[in-house]
């Protein structure tokens, strides 16, 4: 894809260490994980079910909170860490897995590159545009590989979508619309924090804080972090991500030239920053508008539609549909495209692994990644700053517009 083209490509670092450790398709990968949380559990898990299909073994682990390191060390047989700087220097590993908040994506994704080992980070991307932008400029000149965690791209929906609009199927693409929304009962992505937890004795608050604002220790702010917009972009950065990929990846777009962000805390009142209800509309330059929809208190789905002005399709749980408009019931053909693959961790995994072993095309790279990411944080922006804005590929910039 074109659309980190702005980010600039740069000649492989002669300082970064090797990444093509891996000598042939049947030589073990040695995995370190960063982030021993629920959604790490979640790669502990599929990577425990690679392991004899993909040879793989998870050999080092790591989290800043006592317990649940100690539990992911005794889960996988990984060597703990405390401090995922000491975790690079693991002898031995091929790649990282980064699932810890936010805040802390780009610079663990950096110091993996410069240590010349790949990379899976959890979506988004970076926290940030100008961290994106740096994170695809150094990738590209380690010369690793790495796969954003939008688990969802190992669906074959989307490019088997993209191929048929690249055809004419549906004719010219005019805007897309889709949703993410939830329906909690008390308040949305709260946490119980564990009573156990002290830092300075079994968890370092610091490490967690990292270069975000210094503040006195907060159990909701570390179990609940998804709420606060110090470490996460609440529903645009977690669950819009997942959405827009879809469209990004069948539409082939890059970069929105033009974003507007709205929404509220129109139901919970439980002391969340980041808003309950979130709404964007994204202008692309390839002459297309994407409306995304989500709240957390209501659940009811809009149809996932991208629609041309001969047909439109629609995704849906097993695939997607082709409709044809009124007027071209003659020229476009109903169809249905029946899915394989599916949003699973342990495929988007496998995806990894043959890229590292045989040059394999990934299911979302470095570009997709921020593409998606930062489309999603101009939204953030755009609402904070109650403002239309636009993006300068030029200068790789947020303006207004």
């Amino acid at each position: 894809m074109a659309g980190a083209a702005a980010v600039g490509a740069a000649a492989p670092s002669a300082s970064a260490k090797s990444a093509a450790r891996v000598g042939g398709a049947n030589e073990r990968l040695h995995v370190g994980v960063i982030g021993a949380g629920g959604n790490a559990r979640g790669h502990m898990r599929a990577l425990k079910r690679l392991a004899g299909p993909d040879n793989v073994e998870i050999n080092a682990v790591c989290d800043i909170y006592d317990p649940r390191r100690e539990a992911a060390a005794e889960f996988t047989g990984g060597k703990p860490y405390s401090d995922y700087r000491a975790l690079l220097e693991h002898p031995g590993l091929d790649y990282v897995t980064v699932s810890v908040p936010e805040h802390w994506h780009a610079q663990i994704t950096l110091d993996a590159a410069d240590a010349g080992l790949h990379v899976y980070v959890e979506k988004p991307l970076t926290y940030s545009i100008s961290e994106g932008v740096e994170v695809v400029r150094r990738v590209k000149r380690a010369g690793i590989v790495l796969q954003c965690g939008i688990q969802g791209m190992s669906d074959d929906s989307y490019e088997r979508a993209a191929a048929m609009i690249r055809e004419g199927v549906i004719g010219k693409v005019v805007m897309a619309h889709i949703d993410y929304s939830r329906n909690h009962r008390e308040d949305f992505w709260l946490r119980p924090p564990d009573p156990e937890a002290s830092p300075g004795v079994n968890l370092d608050w610091k490490a967690f804080l990292g270069k975000a604002k210094k503040r006195p220790w907060d159990p909701d702010r570390f179990f609940s972090w998804r709420r606060y917009w110090d470490y996460s972009g609440g529903i645009a950065t977690d669950l819009f991500v997942h959405r827009l990929a879809r469209i990004v990846k069948a539409c082939d777009l890059t970069t929105p030239s033009r974003v507007v962000a709205t929404g509220g805390h129109y139901f919970f009142n439980g002391g969340a920053e980041v808003p309950d209800t979130f709404n964007a509309l994204l202008e692309y330059p390839e002459g297309i508008d994407v409306l995304l929809v989500s709240s957390m208190a209501s659940q009811k789905s809009i149809r996932h539609v991208i629609r041309g002005n001969k047909g439109s399709i629609e995704f849906t749980r097993e695939g997607f549909l082709v409709e044809p408009e009124n007027l071209f019931k003659d020229e476009v053909r109903p169809r249905a495209h029946k899915k394989s693959g599916g949003e699973d961790m342990a495929l988007h995994h496998n995806n990894l692994h043959n890229a590292i072993r045989k040059g394999e095309a990934l299911k979302c790279d470095v570009e997709l990644g921020f593409n998606v990411s930062m489309a999603c944080q101009m939204a953030v922006e755009s609402f904070r700053r109650k403002k239309s804005l636009g993006w300068d590929p030029r200068r790789s910039r947020v303006v207004r517009t």
